[in-house]
């Protein structure tokens, strides 16, 4: 059994991996930690759904962690990783990191877009960047893996073999994405439930996102060249779920069909991308509380525009449920294992 711990469990990707993890065949939860040095109370005090679980949530104690865990979830604000991951890893347990602490390479990157120096830069060239599908030799390997954002992992999944393929202009590529409140933290969320009227709104306009600089590195490795999106976010008044339409310029008149199967080779043996026939319509249901990725596509012949629209439970393939497939990559499990 992989002896596993959980750092964070209050927060909405906490809550979801427990959920997960709790009936993972393979693991055994050693140690659940809140945020602090002074959190200490029993999980069904903060989770009474979780009261079949008979597990304590202790102060965070790094040198107790490495003691007692094989691998760690970090399921921290961002910044906060830097003070845990340098222990955790010099003790050799594997670590994989849910903030974007370790997602850009470059740390001064990473300084201009979180405003907050980054402390552990020698770490970052330790770390992989954690999407299942298109990183999978480099996780086998890996001791810290820097999971993906929730919007990342809709756009990078619903672009690369097109960006691959290289039938695609790679600049200016437009990006409208819709996320369940849940995407912005359980504190936000309950901020904006409180609020009698249900709403949709755009944030972040206008290149301000933090997952931008994400997005474009990931798509600039995956085709060798500088790849440049627009991207704007929004929050509907559902819980979770999230929803990306992508639109880009294509070089070259292809038939809809032809991409389909461009796609579909790309993901070949991919449990949980699904590549969905013609003219079919997505939405958010089709995936809550999955590790599904469902991508579906279709050319605008009249401005000879790819259009594809990504979905996945922001909560799961988005976060908590992208982790434990990484866990299973880690440590030679199906990467099905649990999920």
């Amino acid at each position: 059994m992989i002896r596993t711990g959980i750092v964070g469990i209050t927060g909405y990707t906490g809550e979801e991996l427990l959920r997960i993890l709790s009936k993972h065949p393979n693991v055994k939860i050693t140690g659940l930690y809140g945020r602090s040095s002074s959190e200490k109370r029993h999980l069904k005090d903060i989770y009474p759904h979780f009261n079949c679980l008979d597990l304590r949530v202790e102060a965070l104690n790094v040198k107790q962690i490495a003691n007692i865990c094989d691998v760690v979830f970090l399921a921290l604000p961002h910044a906060v990783a830097f003070e845990v991951v340098p222990h955790l890893i010099d003790a050799g347990v594997k670590v994989i990191d849910l903030s974007a602490d370790f997602r850009l390479v470059r740390p001064e990157v990473y300084e201009r877009w979180y405003n907050v120096k980054h402390t552990a830069k020698e770490y970052i060239g330790k770390s992989v960047y954690g999407l299942s599908e298109l990183n999978t030799e480099k996780i086998k390997r890996a001791l810290l893996i820097a999971n993906p954002g929730c919007y990342p992992t809709t756009v990078i999944l619903g672009c690369a073999p097109a960006v691959k393929n290289g039938f695609i202009d790679l600049r200016g590529i437009v990006i409208d994405s819709k996320s369940g409140i849940s995407g912005s933290g359980r504190k936000s969320a309950q901020a904006y439930f409180k609020d009698e009227h249900p709403n949709f709104r755009a944030y972040k306009v206008a290149g301000e996102h933090r997952h931008i600089p994400e997005i474009e590195q990931e798509l600039s490795v995956l085709s060798g060249e500088d790849v440049t999106i627009s991207f704007t976010p929004h929050i509907m008044s559902v819980e979770r779920g999230m929803l990306s339409t992508i639109y880009i310029n294509m070089k070259k008149q292809i038939a809809t069909s032809a991409i389909i199967e461009k796609y579909r080779k790309f993901y070949s043996g991919r449990h949980f991308i699904k590549i969905l026939d013609e003219n079919v319509i997505l939405g958010i249901k089709d995936v809550l509380n999955t590790n599904y990725c469902e991508i579906s596509m279709k050319v605008d012949e009249r401005t000879n525009k790819l259009i594809i629209v990504s979905v996945i439970d922001n909560l799961v393939k988005g976060a908590s449920g992208q982790a434990v497939q990484n866990m299973n990559i880690m440590f030679g499990l199906p990467e099905t294992a649990g999920l």
